[in-house]
């Protein structure tokens, strides 16, 4: 198979990346999903078949605005980086083409005695060292296929520019200006574009819950104005308005970004009001969903498996205490039910990696595992992370394609 084919089937087979929940959503939509029987969950299937990685176009970061396409690691992809004992991890956590590129927790910051921001605090993957390196200069990290590169912004959102930073030297390479405040991004499954979502105020913002010592999202309209899709080599793009009051998320969900559907074509956000999403074009028309993702839910970030023929699912609690459904993409019947709370990412075509609990049966503590449908065997791959929200020890992940 030459340079050419192996790039196509890259194309093929990586999984749209998904951007990242706002703080504290999984524990919001976990209450919502026990009240309503489901939850936004994950199983991940134990590594099975080997699988030959592929190669990944990734923007070379150096001047000149050449493209560096360059082979993966040809390793078989089951392969497993697993640290039970540590959490937060230290050291790379992987399976299969899938690697825990990044991690961030979250800290409220009173800002007045009603107004707060949601500030993270991020640790990023050296793919040099293998090592996760702290750092509080970014509010958002998008990594790009290969691990080599992340698109960030700065504190105080929304920005005016977008950094590509090298993950092995933490230096930004080049910054591309904006006229639109962006506050979100997104790769696309190639690593060669980015959406950046625009807002006219952080999407962060907290307000103080009546009669109590808590923050909640901002419960005003959403601020979101648009986005862009941006070439990241040359950094140019346009940007595409979004209709007054489709930004209204409501409740916790001030924040909702855009990101790519899994064949580049169109611009997507989820919603948590039927059917769940709204689609756009690259031009802003509002579109059908592709296939296969008409029944893909945005709260479950595993989405369509590699090859496209199995869908993550939501939470099914009936054959185990913590378990969720993989569905047929084409008509989103359940195919089976596997181990996993939350489905976070495919390893391959037929294992995942999930959020599972332990023998205590408490549904915040949560390790990260691998699982397979059709499988009783769960690989553990980190240990639990804290029960309490809004703490460094309540981390969550960033994957991305290695």
């Amino acid at each position: 198979m030459n340079v050419d084919e192996l790039v196509r089937d890259s194309l093929r087979e990586q999984a749209d990346a998904q951007g990242p929940a706002v703080p504290g959503l999984a524990d919001r939509v976990l209450g919502l999903r026990r009240r309503r029987r489901t939850r936004r969950i994950a199983s991940i299937a134990a590594a099975a078949a080997a699988v030959v990685a592929v190669a990944v176009a990734v923007p070379a970061l150096e001047s000149g605005g050449t493209t560096d396409v360059r082979p993966a690691d040809v390793t078989p992809p089951n392969r497993i980086s697993a640290h039970p004992d540590q959490s937060p991890p230290r050291d790379l956590i992987a399976a299969g083409r899938t690697a825990l590129a990044a991690y961030y927790a979250t800290t409220v910051v009173p800002r007045s005695a009603d107004r707060a921001v949601s500030t993270r605090t991020y640790w990023l993957l050296n793919p040099t060292t293998k090592k996760y390196v702290k750092t509080t200069k970014w509010s958002w990290v998008a990594v790009a296929p290969g691990l080599r590169t992340a698109a960030v912004l700065e504190q105080e959102l929304p920005v005016r520019r977008i950094g590509l930073l090298d993950l092995v030297s933490g230096e930004v390479k080049r910054w591309i200006p904006v006229d639109h405040t962006v506050g979100g991004l997104a790769f696309s499954r190639d690593g060669r574009e980015l959406v950046a979502t625009t807002y006219d105020r952080s999407p962060d913002l907290r307000a103080k819950v009546s009669g109590s010592d808590g923050w909640q999202a901002n419960t005003e309209q959403s601020s979101r104005t648009g986005f862009y899709v941006l070439d990241v080599t040359s950094g140019t793009g346009s940007w595409t308005g979004v209709a007054a009051g489709s930004g209204d998320f409501g409740l916790g969900n001030s924040r909702q970004d855009f990101s790519f559907s899994r064949d580049g074509s169109r611009i997507w956000a989820g919603t948590p009001t039927e059917p769940g999403y709204e689609y756009y074009s690259r031009q802003g028309d509002p579109v059908e969903p592709p296939a296969g993702e008409k029944y893909a839910q945005w709260y479950v970030d595993a989405g369509l498996s590699p090859d496209g023929k199995r869908l993550a699912g939501d939470f099914a609690g009936k054959k185990y205490k913590t378990s969720s459904w993989i569905l047929d993409p084409r008509t989103g019947k359940p195919l089976t039910e596997t181990h996993g709370q939350q489905l976070l990412a495919w390893a391959d075509d037929s294992s995942l990696v999930a959020w599972d609990i332990g023998k205590d049966g408490d549904e915040f503590h949560q390790r990260l595992v691998l699982v397979t449908p059709g499988s009783e065997k769960v690989v553990v791959l980190s240990d639990f992370r804290a029960t309490g929200d809004d703490t460094l020890g309540r981390w969550e992940p960033v994957f991305a394609d290695r």
